[in-house]
Order: C-alpha cells, then structure tokens, then sequence
C-alpha cells in the first residue's frame, strides 16, 4: 500500500474522507471521473505501480498521457515529495498536437491543488529529447503508446527519449496491448496490438535490461483479432452500439506489463 504524505489542503481538494487510507484518497479522489474510475478493475493501477517500484520520493515522467488516467494518480502521489515530469501533445507538432496540448493543461488547472507542481513537457518525433532533463529521472512511465509511435515509424526515438532523461539504473515501465507472437507481424501496423517481442527488442536496443513482466494486465479473454483492431474492445467500442455488450464481455485488450532498467 503506497503511503504518500497528503496536506490538508489536497485531501480537501479531492473530497474523500481524511480517514481513508491514502491510495483510497487518489483512486477516489475528485479529480477522477466515475469513467475513469470505473476502469480500475481494468487498469489495476494500485498493482501496476506496484510492480513497477514507484515511490513517493521519486522523478517520474509521464509519457504521452492521453487524457491523463494515470495523470490523475500520479500527480497526487508524487506532489509534496517526489516530482513528475508528463510529457504530453507537443503544440509545436501541428494545429491537432496544439489543441491537445492546450485540452490537457486546461485539464490541470481545474485542480490545482493536485496538479500544479505538474510540470508539462512536449513529446513527439521532433521532441523526445525535451520530455526531461537529461539524466533527471528516477523512472520513466508509459501506458498504452508503444503502437502509436510503431505505426508513426519514430518508436527507437521514443525509447532513446527514455534513455536520455533516465539516471543510469532508472526504471523504464511500459504497459501495451499484446499481440500473440504466433501472429503475423504485419499486424503491429494497423491493430494496435504490439508483440512483447518487439518491445523489449526496441527497449534493448536503446540502452535497456529487461528485469520484470507481469500478467497484472492479461486478458485471456481478448482474441486480438478484430476487423477494427483493439480499438473494437472497450472503451473504444470502435462497431458501434450493436456489439457493445458483445465486447463488454470480453473487457479492456490483453496487455503486457514490463519493468526494464536502463543499463
């Protein structure tokens, strides 16, 4: 159970009883929507940072955080102790890449007092290398991004990114849908499923070790060969209304979880 110190004025802001214990305070806290917590019997974030090795005192940077699930705990976790880096949409990468950036910052400043020692960094193919000083960070985050930046064609510069802004021994932790290795390669391009395989070469061959898997994020259930790809599974429900119960059944895609150390 992480433990981190919380000032009266973050327990208020996220509006759960002082009582409770501390992960119960971020996983339940205010800045979470019911949608996003309603995804913790998906994402198991307790178990995943978990395995991870996070701890409260570290340098964390957040890479390519979406909308900011994981944002939402991580802030919280690491403000008065430790400091988080999330690299986010670069403004500079084009008109789209600019209107994420500013929804994300605009996500932010409605909770100040569990995001503002966020410091917001850019990440993109012409980026990488800002998304934190180098040599600063004690561990590197990554969750549901590897097939993005594979389909882009600039995955090495994602991992050297990585590299660069770790201390010699930081933890890289990355979770991605997992593709079957009997599967054809050619599928990493267009489901967004990626082999293990794959990933850890990509992570080797930027300077990483692999020291850990988990099956925290298996899902046996996912066939991993929809028309649509992974984004057919929830919370996407990319067919539509007509076979959402279909693939609610099945729940969120098989994922890897992998703990590398950089050399």
């Amino acid at each position: 159970m992480f433990r981190p110190a919380l000032t009266a004025a973050l327990v208020a802001a996220v509006a759960v009883p002082a009582a409770a214990t501390n992960f119960a305070v971020l996983l339940g806290g205010s800045q979470r929507s019911e949608a996003n917590r309603a995804r913790d019997v998906y994402r198991h974030p307790v178990e995943t940072l978990t395995f991870f090795g996070l701890k409260p005192t570290m340098t964390v940077v957040e890479v390519s955080p979406g909308a900011g699930w994981y944002t939402e705990i991580l802030a919280p976790y690491l403000r008065d102790t430790g400091k988080l880096y999330v690299a986010a949409a670069d403004p500079d990468a084009g008109e789209g890449s600019a209107k994420a950036a500013a929804r994300f910052k605009e996500r932010l400043a409605k909770f100040p007092a569990v995001f503002d020692k966020v410091i917001v960094t850019p990440a993109s193919d012409k980026s990488w290398d800002r998304i934190a000083p180098a040599g600063s960070a004690d561990m590197a985050l990554t969750f549901r991004n590897v097939h993005n930046w594979y389909i882009g064609g600039y995955a090495p510069l994602a991992f050297a990114g990585f590299a660069k802004a770790l201390k010699p021994g930081g933890i890289l932790g990355v979770e991605e849908h997992r593709l079957p290795e009997s599967m054809p390669d050619a599928m990493q391009k267009s489901s967004g499923y990626m082999k293990q395989s794959t990933v850890v070469k990509l992570a080797t061959d930027a300077g990483f070790k692999l020291v850990g898997e988990s099956k925290i994020n298996a899902n046996p259930k996912d066939t991993h060969d929809y028309p649509k790809g992974v984004w057919t599974l929830p919370p996407n429900y990319a067919e539509g209304d007509a076979t959402k119960a279909k693939y609610a059944a099945i729940g969120e895609s098989d994922r890897m979880t992998l703990k590398f150390v950089k050399k």
